[in-house]
């Protein structure tokens, strides 16, 4: 009798153990790294991008894209973004081919096997800073700078990881950090030591609508740019969920209709049994 009740008791506890240790992990994981070594936190910052039914803001893609092209192209690439990508999101068809055009790539070689090159397409990438990664590395002291294109889904904490990497550069150090030498202090890089330097400061550049270019509007633009960049089809796939959503929740609505309609008759249906004996009608 004891062994009988024991199973269930046992039974009960090991998977509420279970259960606890998964929601212990699940609300602080499990981190090989001590928090110096991992990087400061990033807060949430509230980007309009994140609601249910919300979109991108296109203006600050517009913005973030000529940040990007004026302070980060020198040394990042965007390897998946495509000069036709812009058009209808930030840019006219006319910008976007006139600013491909400014870049040459190469072509067929003619006749006699020499090399030629011809101006840039819709269908072109954008341009990489450098030819080779070798070249990156001399460029920047061994580093090799990565490529933005889905930066905001490779790291931790999207969006607001860069926000915070791009605005998070001190004055000084604070007492005790340890920077080597050739490295720029920043709390929310991993180790504390980042090769990129400040790169954004008020006035950098002047936005073509009048904006303010101050370091957190620069850095919010170009975030966003970069969180486009890596999720263009986010604006699609909110208003095809949005029409999936109600399309559902008609269709469950006249379910609901029919079977009432349907089943009416049989659940006001009264059964009488009459036994033996009873008189006949």
């Amino acid at each position: 009798m004891f062994r009988l009740a024991y199973k269930p008791v046992l039974k009960a506890s090991v998977l509420t153990a279970g259960v606890g240790a998964c929601a212990y992990l699940y609300v602080k994981p499990a981190n090989a790294l001590t928090e110096a070594e991992h990087g400061l936190h990033a807060p949430n910052y509230p980007w309009t991008q994140n609601g249910l039914t919300s979109t991108f803001d296109h203006q600050s893609i517009r913005r973030g894209y000529q940040v990007y092209r004026e302070v980060c192209s020198t040394c990042h690439s965007l390897d998946f973004v495509k000069w036709l990508d812009l058009v209808g999101v930030s840019h006219t068809s006319s910008e976007a081919r006139a600013m491909a055009a400014e870049f040459e790539y190469d072509d067929e070689p003619d006749d006699e096997g020499n090399p030629r090159k011809r101006p840039g397409k819709l269908l072109d990438k954008m341009p990489a800073p450098y030819p080779n990664e070798q070249a990156a590395r001399a460029a920047n002291q061994g580093a090799l700078p990565p490529d933005l294109s889905l930066m905001t889904k490779a790291r931790h904490n999207g969006v607001n990881y860069v926000f915070a990497l791009l605005t998070g550069y001190p004055e000084e150090p604070p007492a005790g950090a340890q920077v080597a030498s050739g490295m720029n202090y920043n709390p929310y890089f991993p180790g504390g030591g980042i090769g990129m330097a400040r790169v954004l400061y008020d006035d950098l550049v002047e936005y073509e609508d009048g904006t303010p270019a101050t370091t957190s509007q620069m850095a919010k633009d170009v975030t966003t740019f970069l969180n486009w960049s890596a999720s263009p089809e986010q604006d699609d796939r909110k208003r095809m969920g949005l029409k999936a959503l109600i399309v559902i929740a008609t269709m469950f609505g006249l379910s609901i209709a029919v079977k009432q309609y349907k089943w009416a008759n049989i659940w006001t249906r009264k059964v009488v049994w009459k036994g033996p004996g009873s008189p006949k009608q």
